[in-house]
């Protein structure tokens, strides 16, 4: 039987994925985690240490649980074993593909920067890959220590947040770091825009060092790319970090359900419209748009929700001729009823 290999559980190995891997795996290999890919290798932690391996045909992600099997030069990658779950974006590429962020994800926080302006409609979109991988989003408000007017940017995360820890922290000064410390469970990714603090606060938590860090561009604000790839640390508790690069695009991809836990006050009022194909615009009976006018529902929330949901489709229909069939008609529905509405008002 496959025991519990001692280095494993630094990060992440436990009763349970030892059970799994005996199931599937034969017993001339040996369990490991990939910690690292880059270029078709990939570094894994196994029971003796961490090794250099051949990523074989598979797709690997950083936080894949896999099979290792001995070469007479190198490892090699031979499977992976079922992902519990994993953070996917629509490729930044502009392809009709996904791209895996982290495999096997117990949660994602979301890192923002309190001395710069606050994007909402990025908080959301990340918020809705992560309730849509099946983790528990975190955000944190970084660089407390910079900023002012702190409790209005926490108003402004908590209003977009339903359902997410929000937590105020400074790495430096270290206020709120026990806080968030205590929230963060598991196999820990995470996200955020260059320069929002992401692997200061790695090496917060794991203790290391080792993630280097850079310096804010005074010009725009953002930040320098100092975490070129995904890579996974060790952290106390048997807990480990995923760190990775700042993100610039975060597409949709099959994120139905995350979209609408993100949005649950939207989701709920759609319910109520006249129409069952409301599209939220000008029809009459629309009890979205009637929220926003009596102040219910902030405008902004509707127009990222309809942006959100218009890329997720089209991601989608790019992958399926029948959607893309029914997007061409349902984007000429709407059309038709814009162009009746229109009439009507002109008479």
């Amino acid at each position: 039987m496959h025991e519990r290999p001692s280095l494993l559980t630094d990060y992440g190995w436990n009763s349970l994925l030892s059970n799994r891997f005996e199931a599937l795996i034969p017993r001339s290999e040996q369990p490991g985690r990939i910690l690292r890919v880059d270029r078709g290798r990939c570094d894994v932690a196994i029971d003796s240490g961490i090794v250099r391996a051949d990523d074989g045909r598979d797709r690997l992600c950083t936080g894949d649980w896999v099979s290792i099997a001995d070469g007479p030069e190198m490892h090699t990658v031979t499977s992976i074993l079922p992902r519990t779950n994993s953070v996917v974006r629509s490729s930044a590429s502009g392809k009709s593909e996904r791209q895996l962020l982290a495999a096997n994800v117990d949660t994602v926080l979301i890192t923002c920067a309190a001395d710069s302006d606050i994007d909402l409609g990025r908080i959301e979109r990340l918020l809705a890959l992560t309730w849509e991988s099946g983790a528990t989003p975190v955000i944190a408000l970084t660089k407390i220590d910079a900023a002012q007017h702190i409790s209005e940017s926490l108003a402004q995360l908590y209003a977009v947040s339903p359902g997410a820890v929000v937590q105020a922290v400074s790495a430096r000064t270290h206020e709120g770091m026990d806080v968030l410390d205590a929230v963060l469970e598991g196999t820990v990714a995470i996200l955020g825009s260059s320069g929002s603090g992401k692997s200061t606060l790695a090496n917060a938590f794991t203790g290391s060092g080792d993630l280097r860090t850079g310096r804010v561009r005074d010009v725009d604000g953002k930040g320098r790319h100092t975490t070129a790839w995904r890579e996974l640390i060790p952290m106390s508790g048997g807990r480990t970090l995923i760190d990775t690069p700042g993100l610039r695009g975060v597409g949709m991809w099959n994120a139905d359900d995350g979209i609408g836990k993100t949005f649950p006050e939207i989701e709920e009022l759609i319910s109520g419209c006249r129409f069952s194909d409301c599209s939220h615009i000008a029809e009459p009976g629309c009890a979205v748009l009637e929220a926003i006018e009596n102040g219910d529902v902030d405008a902004r929330r509707l127009a990222s929700y309809r942006k959100l949901q218009k890329e997720n489709e089209w991601n989608a229909s790019r992958n399926d001729l029948r959607l893309q069939v029914e997007r061409a008609h349902k984007m000429k529905a709407r059309s038709r009823s814009l162009k009746d509405l229109n009439r009507v008002r002109g008479r």
